[in-house]
């Protein structure tokens, strides 16, 4: 079952991720529609739960209608995706996500991940977020630019994803312009 909310927003439920949820969380390693876009690599279910042992934020995303702050009943909350933050506490935290395929375009990722960069301004020192996005992803790039963050670089054929070498683009995102965009 889902663990203890986090942050909700006006669709999503951040949650905890549970040792219940490590099968839910392999689907990114399983599914070729989730595991292209994050250049992931297949993972049996201890490797995703050493993946889970990691000093990382995660966050699972939920569809909830406000089932409560502590661990809901299992029918009460549906997964749709994962948002994580490494190295939060020690240098500029990168932010990874993914989202079950059949809930694409429909605007659960840009909450999701707005809730986790206003999480990691709040918790964090921090004078900036990262995230990267491949080349072919521009669903990932379009939730990135819509909530302010700037391409800042090119990591030329990062990755070798289903048979080619693909680019990575950095994206970043300061405080001030997070915190300026979201008064204004």
């Amino acid at each position: 079952m889902p663990g203890a909310r986090i942050e909700r927003g006006e669709r999503v439920t951040l949650r905890t991720v549970e040792e219940e949820d490590v099968p839910f969380t392999q689907r990114a390693s399983a599914n070729p529609e989730i595991r292209y876009p994050l250049g992931s690599r297949l993972g049996n279910q201890e490797q995703v739960e050493e993946w889970g042992s990691e000093s990382t934020d995660r966050f699972l995303v939920c569809l909830d209608d406000d089932a409560g702050p502590g661990q809901p009943d299992e029918g009460a909350v549906r997964r749709v995706g994962v948002v994580s933050v490494e190295d939060a506490d020690w240098k500029r935290p990168e932010l990874g996500y993914w989202l079950v395929p059949e809930v694409h375009g429909e605007g659960y990722g840009t909450e999701a991940v707005a809730l986790v960069v206003e999480y990691v301004f709040r918790s964090y020192g921090t004078p900036a977020i990262g995230a990267g996005a491949f080349d072919f992803n521009d669903a990932s790039q379009g939730l990135l630019e819509s909530l302010g963050f700037s391409e800042e670089g090119r990591r030329r054929k990062y990755m070798f994803i289903d048979g080619e070498h693909h680019d990575m683009l950095q994206y970043g995102l300061l405080r001030e312009e997070w915190l300026e965009q979201r008064d204004s």
